[in-house]
């Protein structure tokens, strides 16, 4: 938008005003006002120079630059201006016109910088009164459209530069009857109509980074169909017109360098596919599949032959890392892992070998710890950029990109002003078109610098929106198809040879813009990652497929490193708590069944105990550990504790059975607890009482009294046979003699001995054995019989 302004030497005076409020000399009014600019209007007229200031009390009129084209007008060209200008203030301008005016060249880039701010005079040649457009009159709040083509040849440019290029609105209103400048917009006229020699090695990086859209969460089946937070940000992203799909459409038709995160790819891979979608405590099937398939089929065409930069899995947060997480253990090797998976990740979907040798610091902003993070995983190319790692040798022209930095590593510097030149709203048009031609004007101006050829890289936001996607395409559309740069890419830069007068050292801790150190991860963010890991390296060890619940996992905690997370610390929060709260459900699912108080009658018994497994997938390399807190009463398997390996197929549970033996009565509490095979608990243990009865001395004198009756009814038996067998013996001896019949005659019951037999059954009355009186029995026990067969595999779960 521009702001108000009126010639030079119109200063509203208190005289002024009170010559305007004076019907006597209102007549007198132009001719003071002519007065007033007397010392402007001899340069005006001989040179046809016209200067403005701004005036707070003409009424502003906005004047919006919507086209200039061509960008990079050549000899022979016609340029094209277009845009409206909105009366916002209270009067009507009347005899109003627009026109073009032309200023001197600008010489540095600072003064392009200036210039570009779009305040302060008017100052320049207009172009002649033909090329103006003419309003009757400009009501208050009312937008009029205008559209001037000049040939280029008229504006009467000098030598190669940059130079200032001005729409003017000019009028009256009815408190200021008199022609003066009520508003402008300035921007920037780069020319170069002939090839410049040498011509400026440009790169420019295409950055296609997106935030974190998928969970840790995969499902049951053989190909875990991927759960997303929410698929709708990313789909419309990649959708027609979205901002993803606006980089690769414009993308393709430029010579950059891609720069990619791979976990983007990942994502749109997965989505091309089966997929659910969170939907508060459960889950919903997603159903853009079309789009991501399209989107990929489009990128995979774009960057056919070209330079592909892979940045680490989910872009990490060097700047956090090094600054917050070198110190919590495990962080790099974090950072190693993500950057391990890039290459194949974009090989796989992409099928081209990306390049995995720069690391990209947030706003290219480096201090030495972030360039050892960087460099830690195996890069040793460091995007930085120019307000970061800044000249101090005085140097009158901007260097080359690559600088060494020690250690074998290359600070890549982009330009900070061509980077930062498509940041902001640029969704109006003039906007877009006043931030294109301020790119290739400070593009141009570094070109002009020194006859010396340097190569120049440009690096820009991280996540352009599709506004800013159309005019940084706008923009290098029109600086390759110029005079003064050829294209290059990021790997060459970084190769090129540095200039030996740049600055090669790295800016200290405290340099680093406190800005961007308040809004990165803290170091809790680190500590809860190395919770979740250590949680995920006890729980893989016990599975027996453990790289379906590994590649989820750690591709997740990558994702809550990212950058995207830069400044949005409580979605981070919830993004780690989701992960970390994921991967506790699924270690419960592996748990021990509670029991009760158990009974134990008698010196020993089997005390089993069950393992339940939740999960789809079979769980080995577990030990389940008995142990007595009271040895001296209990001892489970001959000692303080005992221990059985486990194995325990998807969606069952084993029991696992435990022998026991008793040494006193009472109640001893036992602590069952899983353990992994290197001795680290597993899961929460189970605590039950087992109560030991009847372990007494008259119980062993009952158990012994029977058995006694027992040996005595046996050797009865085996008497009572004998002399059953001898009696036989001798009937069939007596029925074989022919003496006399006396001689047959039994013994006289005190001729024979007493039977020791027949002496015992007299004494008891009855025969062991029968008829015994019933003994009172020990209580039934809780526990199973004892059984010697081992535990089975285990038996399915009701679910």
């Amino acid at each position: 938008m521009a702001e108000a302004a009126d010639f030079q030497g119109t200063c509203p005076s208190p005289a002024r005003r009170w010559l305007l409020r004076t019907g006597a000399l209102l007549a007198g009014a132009p001719l003071l006002a002519g007065l007033f600019q007397l010392p402007a209007a001899p340069a005006a007229d001989a040179a046809g120079q016209t200067s403005a200031k701004a005036d707070s009390g003409s009424g502003s009129v906005a004047v919006a630059l919507d086209s200039f084209s061509p960008a990079v007008p050549t000899d022979g060209d016609t340029l094209t201006v277009s845009g409206t200008v909105t009366n916002n203030g209270k009067d009507t301008v009347t005899d109003a016109h627009v026109d073009l005016r032309v200023g001197p060249e600008l010489n540095t880039r600072s003064a392009i910088d200036d210039a570009a701010k779009n305040t302060g005079y008017v100052d320049g040649t207009v172009v002649g009164d033909d090329y103006t457009q003419e309003f009757d009159k400009l009501a208050p709040g009312v937008a009029q459209h205008f559209s001037i083509s000049v040939p280029v040849d008229e504006l009467d440019l000098g030598g190669d530069g940059v130079y200032p290029f001005t729409v003017a609105l000019s009028g009256e209103t009815s408190a200021q009857s008199w022609e003066q400048v009520l508003g402008f917009q300035r921007t920037l006229l780069p020319w170069q109509p002939d090839d410049a020699d040498p011509a400026t090695k440009t790169t420019v990086m295409w950055p296609l980074v997106s935030s974190a859209h998928m969970t840790a969460e995969t499902g049951s089946n053989e190909q875990q169909t991927p759960v997303f937070l929410d698929d709708r940000d990313l789909a419309k992203e990649i959708s027609p017109g979205g901002r993803l799909a606006q980089m690769v459409a414009l993308g393709k038709d430029l010579d950059i360098t891609w720069v990619i995160d791979p976990d983007l790819l990942a994502s749109v891979d997965a989505m091309t596919r089966g997929y659910e979608v969170r939907d508060g405590d459960d889950t919903r099937p997603g159903g853009h599949q079309q789009v991501a398939r399209q989107w990929l089929a489009d990128l995979q065409r774009a960057v056919a032959g070209e330079e592909v930069v892979a940045l680490p899995f989910a872009d990490p947060d060097l700047a956090s890392l090094a600054h917050n997480g070198t110190d919590v253990t495990g962080s790099l090797n974090q950072f190693k892992a993500a950057t391990e998976v890039a290459a194949t990740t974009v090989d796989a979907i992409l099928h081209v070998q990306p390049n995995t040798d720069f690391a990209w610091p947030i706003d290219g902003a480096v201090d030495p710890s972030i360039v050892k993070v960087a460099t830690s995983a195996g890069a040793d190319k460091v995007i930085a950029r120019s307000d970061s790692l800044q000249e101090t040798s005085g140097l009158p022209y901007t260097p080359s990109a690559a600088r060494p930095i020690g250690s074998g590593t290359t600070a890549v510097v982009a330009d900070e002003r061509l980077s930062t030149a498509f940041e902001g709203d640029l969704t109006k048009a003039s906007a877009s078109t006043l931030a294109v031609q301020r790119f290739l004007a400070q593009s141009l101006a570094l070109n002009l610098q020194t006859g010396k050829q340097r190569s120049i890289v440009v690096a820009p936001q991280r996540m352009p929106t599709a506004s800013q996607a159309q005019a940084m395409a706008e923009a290098v559309t029109a600086l390759q198809g110029g005079t003064w740069t050829e294209t290059q890419e990021l790997s060459a830069a970084a190769e090129a040879k540095p200039d030996s007068a740049a600055t090669t050292k790295v800016p200290p801790a405290s340099a680093y813009p406190s800005a961007l150190r308040k809004r990165e991860l803290p170091r809790e963010a680190f500590e809860q990652i190395a919770t979740t890991q250590d949680k995920l390296d006890d729980f893989k060890v016990i599975l027996s497929f453990p790289l379906r619940v590994v590649t989820p996992f750690g591709r997740a905690i990558n994702r809550e490193m990212s950058t995207s997370w830069h400044g949005r610390s409580a979605e981070a929060q919830s993004y780690r708590n989701g992960v970390e709260g994921y991967l506790d459900e699924l270690a419960e699912q592996v748990k021990l069944i509670e029991k009760s108080e158990t009974k134990l009658s008698g010196r020993s018994a089997t005390i089993p105990v069950t393992v339940q497994n939740n999960l789809v997938q079979g769980v080995d390399n577990l030990v389940l550990r008995l142990t007595s807190t009271s040895p001296t009463r209990l001892e489970i398997g001959g000692k303080t504790y005992d221990e059985q390996p486990v194995s325990v197929s998807g969606g069952h549970s084993q029991s696992v059975k435990f022998d026991t033996s008793a040494n006193a009565n009472g109640r001893v509490t036992v602590i069952a607890q899983l353990f992994t095979e290197d001795g680290q608990p597993y899961g929460e243990a189970v605590t039950f009482d087992v109560k030991v009865t009847e372990i007494t001395a008259t119980v062993m004198l009952v158990i012994g009294g029977g058995v006694l009756l027992l040996v005595l009814a046996g050797f009865r038996m085996y008497t009572q046979r004998k002399r059953a067998a001898a009696r036989e013996a001798e009937e069939d001896g007596r029925h074989g003699n022919d003496g006399p019949a006396d001689a047959e005659k039994p013994a006289d019951a005190s001729e024979n001995p007493e039977d020791p037999d027949d002496r015992l059954t007299e004494e008891s009355g009855n025969r062991p054995g029968e008829d015994d009186p019933e003994q009172p029995s020990d209580p039934t026990p809780d526990t199973a019989a004892e059984n010697a067969d081992p535990s089975g595999t285990g038996e399915r779960v009701d679910r």
